[in-house]
């Protein structure tokens, strides 16, 4: 079985602790994945012209990618990805160049631009769109193409961002100690 970690360059994917990452994905380069995150079957994750970071206890679901944008004269940090703790990025999401806070939960098939800002504490309908520079501010339910805030979230949905991390942390704890 081929190695789901790939060096490109002078970059290697750094791995924190009881970390998952399912063979058939991809981590490329300058990748860091902190304690108890998971990356599941087919998700590709491509550092290799600016940084990406997961965040401890966060989930990359299956047939998701994650790319970044290069550095250049005009732009010269590029647009790293940068995903916080406890976040649910759902199957087959799309994230490019853009930062996500703690406790996001990320419907299945959205999509984030470069430069976009998610804060704390945010529940991303599935479908979204989320174009380049656009922030989203805590304590909101989003959806849409292009995306549009629906409405404050519930307490219960707040503690369901946290409970959706722990989910997955369990999970990929069962699949580690099953190997």
């Amino acid at each position: 079985m081929q190695n789901p970690l790939r060096c490109f360059k002078a970059y290697s994917p750094i791995v924190g602790k009881e970390v998952f990452i399912d063979p058939s994905a991809v981590v490329i380069g300058d990748v860091i994945l902190k304690d108890h995150s998971s990356i599941w079957p087919l998700v590709v994750i491509r550092g290799d012209v600016n940084q990406i970071t997961i965040g401890a206890r966060s989930s990359i679901q299956d047939g998701s990618v994650l790319h970044v944008t290069h550095r250049s004269e005009k732009n010269p940090l590029g647009h790293p990805l940068t995903i916080g703790d406890d976040v649910t990025v759902g199957h087959k999401v799309m994230l490019h160049g853009c930062r996500i806070g703690n406790r996001v939960l990320i419907g299945m098939g959205s999509i984030i631009l470069d430069a976009a800002e998610i804060e704390d504490d945010v529940l991303i309908g599935a479908g979204t769109l989320i174009p380049s520079n656009k922030k989203l501010i805590s304590g909101y339910l989003y959806m849409g193409n292009p995306v549009r805030q629906v409405r404050p979230l519930t307490d219960d949905e707040i503690k369901g961002l946290k409970k959706s991390a722990e989910n997955y942390t369990n999970w990929k704890q069962d699949y580690i100690d099953s190997q």
